[in-house]
């Protein structure tokens, strides 16, 4: 089993724009991260949509969805805010057919019921990090565990030395603020190595051997 991080990125390496809300959950241009990957047939068939290009980013895309048999997010991309749930829990930002489709292990300070919605299974993890990848390992039957963001997710499993790779989309748009991906890590305890390059249509995918 491989645990490795994947977000879409600035090229100033923010993960979300500035202003970001409830209302607004990327930030102020934020959505620019994902046009690449909303464009693609292979993006949209899962989602019940027609249509879609194919190019150079269509086989990293399909490699991540067939790798994947858990995910990791933090609570913030999970969404509902900070603090406790609350008697009425909000679902988070997707909806009610998320498109992950495989188990997803949340990482929060507060306990939570698992909220089944669709295909995907959302397991609210307060133990830590370790915890939440041992779990993931154990539900991903013998694929790969995704830690999908936010940034802070993937700082701490970087930093930990849990993380085996990390892939990152780079889109050519600069933020100038917002929540950036990884002004947390200590640059004296990874060591990353190239494994792939790929070009396409707006958007450069660049993947990375971890080596704490």
């Amino acid at each position: 089993m491989t645990l490795f991080a994947e977000i879409a990125m600035s090229l100033d390496g923010y993960v979300a724009g500035p202003n970001q809300s409830e209302e607004n959950p990327l930030g102020e241009g934020g959505e620019q991260l994902h046009e690449w990957g909303f464009a693609l047939k292979e993006w949209r068939e899962p989602h019940g949509r027609e249509g879609g290009e194919t190019n150079a980013s269509s086989e990293v895309l399909a490699e991540s969805l067939e790798r994947t048999g858990a995910g990791i997010m933090g609570r913030k991309m999970f969404g509902g805010g900070p603090g406790p749930w609350g008697k009425e829990p909000w679902q988070g930002w997707w909806g009610d057919e998320p498109p992950f489709k495989h188990p997803v292990f949340v990482l929060t300070h507060h306990e939570r019921e698992p909220l089944v919605l669709g295909d995907t299974e959302f397991t609210f993890v307060t133990e830590g990090i370790e915890a939440a990848a041992e779990q993931a390992a154990d539900a991903a039957v013998e694929r790969d565990v995704k830690v999908a963001g936010g940034a802070n997710a993937i700082q701490q499993y970087l930093d930990a030395g849990l993380a085996d790779e990390l892939e990152l989309h780079v889109v050519p748009v600069l933020f100038g603020g917002g929540e950036r991906l990884l002004d947390s890590v200590d640059p004296g305890g990874i060591e990353l190595e190239q494994t792939r390059v790929v070009e396409a249509p707006g958007v450069t995918h660049l993947k990375y051997r971890v080596a704490s």
